[in-house]
């Protein structure tokens, strides 16, 4: 099992979501965070200059099978990109077991 982390733009989330349920990862925590970037400069919207660096993101947690994976960061990489500057981060770190509370089940079945 895999736990996939990703930080996005707020902005990104609904199309993240939509995609994520497409190839079947039906289920996912998710937080507001806001953190620092490495971005220098700031950019314009409507006239008035903002940090890019400091900016509110949304922090999802997935924990998806082996074989799921690969579509998982392909589907978040796809939907989640702008092109731009601050577009996020994907971490992938391995689950060594995982139970269902309700029935004391364990392992990858538990993700289903």
């Amino acid at each position: 099992m895999k736990k996939i982390e990703a930080i996005i733009r707020k902005s990104k989330f609904s199309q993240v979501k939509e995609a994520l349920h497409t190839v079947g990862v039906n289920f996912f925590s998710y937080w507001d965070v806001t953190g620092l970037g490495n971005e220098t400069h700031g950019s314009v919207y409507r006239g008035v200059p903002y940090s890019t660096s400091d900016i509110q993101r949304r922090y999802l947690s997935i924990v998806v099978n082996d074989d799921f994976e690969a579509i998982t960061i392909t589907t978040i990489l796809e939907a989640a990109k702008t092109g731009e500057v601050g577009d996020g981060k994907i971490f992938v770190s391995n689950i060594d077991e995982c139970y269902r509370i309700r029935t004391g089940e364990k392992g990858g079945q538990t993700l289903n």
